[in-house]
């Protein structure tokens, strides 16, 4: 089974560098994120779409 993009990586990098995790996406990948910092992330992302909607209203 394929997975799907959900969230662009330009997204997911405007994220990280706002919480602090840029540089460790930059050097190792995405695979070396702390499962925390990845947590926030979406959690963050999800702010983010929550903010969008209800300014739509």
């Amino acid at each position: 089974m394929a997975r799907q993009k959900i969230m662009s990586e330009e997204l997911k990098m405007e994220i990280a560098k706002e919480l602090g995790v840029y540089d460790v996406v930059s050097k190792y990948g995405w695979g070396e994120v702390k499962s925390r910092d990845c947590g926030n992330i979406v959690r963050k992302a999800i702010e983010m779409a929550e903010k969008a909607l209800k300014e739509k209203q």
